[in-house]
């Protein structure tokens, strides 16, 4: 981390070089760490007043929270800065670590699966989420997003790639890319890369403004700061909002979007959700509909890094023509991962959303007023609750898995995989 406590002459010496290296979009020591994002030391406050007092054992601790107590367990690691897990089913979870490897968890026991290729593994770029095909029983088929070079020079670009999973020969076979970005460039930051089925069988795939120019965010003939939507074999659905438009490229779903590092459809209503790295503050939840322009950079709720004004782009915090978002996280949260519960097996949690945290080291529980009471098409922000609060660090992922328990990737050096299940 870059901060330091205390007011020594090494402290001030290491305060200015971090913030140099701030100005520089460079990370002080943390590969993975997005300049603004997710550098800072997490707040340490409990805004819901609860004590987060918890028992041990050798293999669980048990939480008190609101409304549900819950046990924590640790099921699987160490990892090497995991980034997303996929739940086969209670005993059985693919895990992907950002430096290029796969495995898959049984039993508690991971095992790495042979047939990755070569991934461009540079600051937050790496091998990054993974999600099963619908129809997975059937096709075997696993999708994977990663950072791939160009075939000149050290540029990369967000590729989406599917591959058949043999768990005879722990291999993936026929691995094919169904997806690549339209345009490479400098690598290591904001690929995006969030994965989410739609209820149609088409695959939603978020893709980062990659940092460096974010107006591009703005270019619809770009797919950098984008959502795209595409099938299972990666071509365009006729019913994208843009494919009669000449001037946007086929496979945009929204635009304006900065970073986008969690994602989940409700199956039961379709609404989209996600969660959106800001700069400095702006973190976002959105309900992303079909053709809209979620503002970045010029429309923001976050502030230049290096003297807290505006951001170089900005022009106003909303806009006509551009969709606000749903919420602002105060504070900041480095957004990554998101879930929505969907079963009574947290009885008191059903249809709430829980975003994970990088920065924030939490896990926030977001209760959302939806159309059955405010009105069609309308939603409000009721509650949240602080989860996990400084419980297993940074959290990078988090599923509901088939059974209904909640799947949590923290991300370290050394990281783990745990199980959250009603106490």
């Amino acid at each position: 981390m870059c901060a330091v406590d205390g007011y020594s002459e090494f402290s001030r010496v290491i305060v200015g070089t971090c913030v140099a290296a701030l100005l520089l979009g460079v990370a002080c020591d943390d590969p993975d760490v997005d300049v603004g994002d997710d550098a800072d030391d997490a707040v340490v406050d409990d805004d819901n007043g609860n004590d987060n007092s918890n028992s041990n054992s050798d293999d669980n601790r048990v939480l008190d929270t609101e409304y549900q107590d819950i046990e924590l367990q640790e099921v699987a690691g160490p990892f090497e800065h995991p980034w997303a897990v996929a739940v086969l089913d209670d005993d059985r979870q693919l895990v992907t670590e950002r430096p290029g490897q796969l495995y898959l968890v049984d039993d508690g026991e991971p095992t790495e699966i042979d047939g990755i290729p070569e991934v461009s593994v540079q600051n937050q770029g790496g091998l990054l989420d993974v999600v099963v095909h619908p129809d997975f029983d059937d096709n075997r088929w696993i999708y994977l997003t990663y950072s791939k070079s160009g075939d000149e020079g050290n540029d990369t670009a967000t590729a989406v790639a599917r591959a058949e999973l043999d768990e005879d020969d722990m291999e993936l076979t026929d691995f094919e890319d169904v997806f690549v970005q339209n345009r490479y460039s400098s690598p290591g930051r904001h690929y995006g890369s969030r994965l989410a089925w739609m209820n149609d069988g088409t695959l939603l795939v978020t893709v980062g403004d990659r940092g460096s120019e974010p107006p591009r965010a703005q270019d619809v003939d770009d797919h950098a700061g984008t959502v795209v939507r595409i099938e299972d074999d990666g071509s365009v659905p006729d019913d994208n909002p843009f494919v009669d438009d000449d001037d946007v490229l086929d496979e945009i779903f929204t635009w304006g979007n900065r970073n986008i590092q969690g994602i989940v459809v409700d199956d039961d209503s379709g609404n989209i959700w996600a969660t959106e790295h800001g700069p400095r503050g702006g973190d976002l939840i959105h309900r992303l509909e079909a053709g809209n322009n979620y503002g970045w950079p010029e429309v923001t709720q976050g502030l230049n890094y290096s003297d807290q004004g505006p951001f170089p782009d900005f022009e106003a915090r909303s806009m006509e023509g551009v969709e606000d978002p749903f919420h602002e996280f105060t504070p900041t949260m480095a957004p990554s991962g998101l879930a929505l519960v969907t079963t009574d097996r947290f009885q008191n949690w059903n249809g709430n959303l829980l975003a994970g945290g990088l920065r924030a080291e939490r896990i926030r529980r977001v209760v959302v007023e939806d159309q059955e009471v405010l009105g069609d098409g309308e939603y409000e922000m009721l509650h949240q609750e602080e989860l996990l609060l400084q419980e297993i660090g940074r959290i990078r992922d988090l599923r509901q898995g088939p059974e209904g328990d909640i799947w949590v990737l923290n991300d370290e050096e050394e990281a783990a995989l745990y199980r959250v299940s009603p106490q």
